[in-house]
């Protein structure tokens, strides 16, 4: 009997995030970013730039986060750094609903300089809510910068002849950069984009058996064990379309799909 699809649990989409992270340049990609396009604005990596920006000003970094494994492991990297002189941390894990609703019962609206939104509007229930509250909480000229997927990404395009044949996720949302800036124009505020190119080597995801190529799978369709409980022709369709120009690039005999990512400052 071949077990149901069904939408990978926190804890196995950490396990296929990984894989996705040791094969792509997303990491990278941002970092790239950081340099090139915001010098005075992901997590350390941007504390520590604003620290070279600002040294001996004290930076109040509050983390986000619902995920315990995701909290836990930027704990331990902050545990081990001894270069994060005058930075204090408060630690919320919870969902970005859940921290709007407690601000709102305390009644005391913190504001912020910087905030980022890195790749996890997708699990959000009402978007248009979360970012109209988080561009509430910036300072005078405070920025929220927003990392999502581009819509030139393969992502893009597998999304919108797919994403009816695959499990929901969370929230079930598949969201690209146009998605966010139509929300954007609606709240009237101003802002700017700035797209990344950035790829991911799937190559694995065409050898039969590969572990590595089951977990991108995984990741790619947010199914648990795609490979093994997905229909024999959604299974073929999906991988044939990711074969596509609109989805990946072959280079060196690697097929490598393109993950491009659009980087929206948003001003407050």
């Amino acid at each position: 009997v071949i077990p149901s699809m069904r939408s990978l649990t926190a804890e196995e989409y950490v396990e296929a995030f990984k894989s996705f992270l040791d094969h792509s340049t997303e990491h990278q990609c941002m970092d790239e970013f950081n340099r090139e396009e915001m010098p005075n604005i992901q997590d350390l990596k941007m504390i520590r730039i604003l620290q070279a920006a600002h040294p001996g000003v004290l930076i109040a970094n509050e983390i986000i986060e619902p995920n315990p494994q995701h909290v836990a492991a930027y704990r331990e990297l902050v545990n081990q750094a001894s270069d994060l002189q005058n930075v204090s941390f408060v630690w919320h894990q919870l969902t970005s609903l859940e921290y709007e609703q407690q601000v709102k019962e305390k009644g005391a609206h913190k504001k912020f300089d910087f905030i980022h939104m890195i790749q996890m509007l997708y699990r959000v229930e009402d978007i248009p809510s979360a970012i109209k509250f988080f561009h509430s909480c910036l300072d005078h000229h405070g920025k929220l910068l927003i990392i999502i997927l581009s819509d030139s990404s393969g992502w893009a395009s597998l999304w919108k002849k797919y994403r009816h044949c695959l499990p929901s996720t969370d929230c079930g949302h598949y969201i690209t950069s146009n998605g966010i800036t139509d929300i954007l124009k609606r709240l009237g505020v101003e802002y700017q984009v700035y797209e990344f190119p950035s790829g991911w080597d799937i190559t694995e995801c065409f050898i039969e058996g590969d572990p590595v190529g089951g977990l991108m799978m995984d990741f790619l369709t947010g199914t648990k064990n795609f490979l093994g409980t997905a229909p024999p022709g959604l299974r073929r369709q999906l991988q044939e379309a990711l074969c596509q120009p609109e989805c990946s690039s072959k280079k060196d005999g690697r097929i490598i799909f393109s993950n491009n990512l659009s980087m929206i400052v948003v001003e407050s």
